[in-house]
């Protein structure tokens, strides 16, 4: 009797050890140097875990690791303003915590007069911008006998530049940001048609595309850097939204922002061209190309 007892006690000893190794009973700081090794994605599931793990989510070292080097930088360009936490100058939006300024990087932050767009891709963590239509100098837009307006809910913008006939099609454009350490890929997003609904159903007028298989649309890029890049291709699949690959270019140096140029050009005036949508120019990392239905 006196063994069972003792068995008893030592049983009882081992399963109040066992309790003290339990995966809620982790110091949160040892939790958050494991949550620092995943994706965003992950930390916000292992949050869900327990006591530890979600105090340790939230962790300022642990979301900083996932913002861009210059997120300062970035968030002052974009001018984002939280009305509960502004500093006395004014010139910087406080946070509570890191993890704050990274869901606020990670929306559709507008700016340049909402002409832009710039977020932070949750996956990667890269800086990613889209420009829309309005912003570019086009050739003509201003008459109506070559472009219109549409509004369409396929763009980020809600509006796409619509080209029925021009003899000479020239779009140019520029963009000065602090785009963080990395290479990058420049596309213009296009679209042979006019697309519409009926019944509920997508449809595309392709009644006015001509002249894009004569003669290929030449792409340039440059940068302040000095880099400098010239493409062409044949525009094609009509219906369908593409990006058409301007150029890539490297910035070394996130300090100082990166001026980049980029154009688009048919100026051959011996045939006419139309039936194409302009919808915006995008900047991604180049790890996005993969991504891409053309490049």
């Amino acid at each position: 009797m006196g063994s069972t007892f003792g068995k008893e006690i030592i049983g009882a000893k081992t399963l109040e050890m066992k309790k003290v190794t339990e995966l809620g009973d982790l110091p949160e700081s040892c939790v958050a140097m494991v949550l620092m090794n995943l994706d965003p994605q992950d930390i916000c599931k292992m949050a869900k875990l327990n006591k530890a793990f979600h105090g340790a989510s939230s962790a300022d070292f642990v979301w900083e690791s996932k913002l861009p080097s210059n997120y300062q930088q970035i968030v002052t360009k974009i001018n984002l303003k939280d009305d509960n936490h502004v500093d006395d100058d004014d010139k910087f939006p406080v946070f509570r915590c890191k993890k704050d300024i990274y869901a606020t990087l990670s929306k559709f932050n507008s700016i340049d007069d909402c002409s832009k767009k710039v977020w932070l891709d949750k996956s990667t963590g890269g800086i990613c911008m889209a420009i829309s239509s309005k912003c570019l100098s086009i050739t003509g837009i201003d008459d109506r006998r070559y472009w219109t307006q549409i509004h369409t809910d396929e763009s980020k913008f809600s509006t796409v530049a619509y080209l029925q006939q021009i003899w000479w099609f020239e779009v140019n454009g520029e963009v000065e940001f602090p785009f963080p350490e990395g290479t990058y890929s420049v596309f213009f997003r296009l679209q042979l048609g006019k697309a519409y609904k009926k019944f509920g159903r997508r449809l595309c007028n392709t009644e006015q595309i001509h002249g894009w298989d004569m003669k290929p649309v030449h792409f340039q890029l440059s940068t302040s850097e000095g880099e400098r890049t010239v493409s062409q291709c044949y525009l094609e699949g009509p219906g369908t939204w593409l990006h058409y690959h301007v150029g890539d270019f490297v910035v070394g140096n996130s300090k100082e922002p990166t001026r980049v140029k980029f154009s688009m050009t048919q100026i051959d005036c011996t045939h006419t061209k139309g039936g194409l949508c302009v919808d915006s120019v995008v900047i991604y990392p180049s790890s996005f190309k993969g991504r891409l239905k053309r490049f």
